[in-house]
């Protein structure tokens, strides 16, 4: 499962690095959550958290349907 989300997640990253920012996966809980760090410019965006479920979280919930969310840590 890590490989999808590694996978998923290169499809956002290049809008985030667009930005300034990236993306890293943390770890993936027993519970199926993805924890992931937001990086560079994304870290501090007053926005982050809306880039986190509509972006993020939007996508690898249509490519990775096991997992049940993503938070930021």
């Amino acid at each position: 499962m890590r490989e999808k989300i590694e996978a998923a997640l290169d499809k956002v990253r290049p809008v985030l690095q667009a930005d300034g920012g990236d993306i890293e996966l943390v770890e993936i809980t027993d519970n199926n959550i993805v924890r992931v760090r937001l990086q560079g410019a994304c870290k501090g965006c007053p926005m982050s958290q809306m880039t986190l479920k509509n972006g993020v979280e939007r996508v690898l919930l249509k490519e990775v349907p096991e997992i049940k969310g993503v938070e930021s840590v």
